[in-house]
């Protein structure tokens, strides 16, 4: 197998094509990172709606059927 490049400057100069190479990596990576990022926070305020609406509706029922106290 044979090596590509001989350096850690040679593989960041791409053979004279580093900037459209890294610049079609970072056009690859920041988007996905933003995807992710995305993804976390849309999760985290649907968990927290769901949590909130679930409470809501408990507070509903309570409120319609209250508990009836034991008088011994």
């Amino acid at each position: 197998m044979n090596v590509a490049f001989g350096s850690l400057s040679e593989f960041f100069a791409m053979g004279g094509y580093a900037f459209y190479v890294w610049l079609a990596v970072a056009f690859t990576i920041i988007p996905l990172c933003l995807l992710v990022a995305h993804t976390v926070w849309q999760r985290k305020a649907l968990l927290a709606d769901v949590r909130r609406q679930q409470g809501r509706e408990r507070r509903i029922k309570n409120a319609q059927h209250p508990a009836q106290e034991v008088i011994g």
